[in-house]
């Protein structure tokens, strides 16, 4: 059985096998219907102390909780960020390269703040590597790749960049419903439930649906709260 309480375990294994830094990452949103996939990154080294206190794969955590984690998780990585793709993109391209797209734009973002991410490991969670065929020639050679199952739940750095991804994303959705009310993104934040299907149903897809991927509510899991 998996641990849900995430450690540096892995990650520091990794660092005394010779990686400079671990990146870890973890995808948030593949599976709604509605908005953006969100990729979360955490950078951490062998100076990285133990993770901040309550840190969990984020689909174990209330939402005030991940929202109160959220800073403290950003403060103790060396370096953090979240790139996004679009539900427009994940129409023209697919979901699998828009997980690449949004990872590649997160590790762009540090990459601009002047971090050298040359001889890194990246840890994604799960079993397919989904990142590399988005790198390119731009990190080709400078990175390399890992994966490793529940490693949301059992390495830091990946639950840290779930927490940072999905309190990004489920921020957007939120202030979304503004924009384009009647579906209750506040509560489901663009992942299918019965309310979210009746406000199509009532007002049609919006912008920022997935137009392709709206089928019938019992085709999917309703419950939100088990959603990444």
């Amino acid at each position: 059985m998996v641990s849900t309480v995430p450690t540096l375990r892995l990650e520091r294994a990794l660092l005394r096998e010779g990686a400079r830094l671990v990146i870890g990452m973890d995808e948030v949103g593949r599976g709604a219907i509605a908005g953006p996939v969100a990729v979360g990154l955490s950078v951490v080294d062998l100076a990285t102390r133990t993770a901040p206190e309550g840190l969990k794969d984020s689909k174990l955590l209330a939402e005030h909780r991940r929202e109160e984690l959220q800073p403290k998780v950003a403060r103790w990585s060396r370096h953090a960020a979240v790139g996004m793709a679009s539900n427009e993109r994940i129409e023209q391209i697919g979901i699998i390269a828009a997980l690449g797209l949004a990872a590649k734009r997160a590790l762009d973002a540090v990459r601009e703040e002047g971090v050298d991410l040359i001889g890194a490991v990246v840890l994604l969670d799960g079993s397919h590597d989904w990142l590399t065929p988005a790198l390119g020639d731009s990190y080709r050679g400078a990175l390399r790749v890992t994966t490793k199952v529940k490693a949301d739940r059992s390495c830091a750095a990946v639950a840290a960049a779930s927490v940072l991804a999905k309190v990004a994303r489920d921020r957007l959705m939120i202030e979304r419903d503004a924009v384009h009310p009647g579906y209750v993104w506040t509560s489901n934040k663009g992942y299918a439930s019965a309310e979210h299907y009746a406000g199509i149903a009532t007002h049609g897809a919006s912008a920022l649906h997935r137009w392709s991927w709206l089928k019938q509510p019992g085709l999917f899991d309703l419950d939100p709260a088990v959603a990444s």
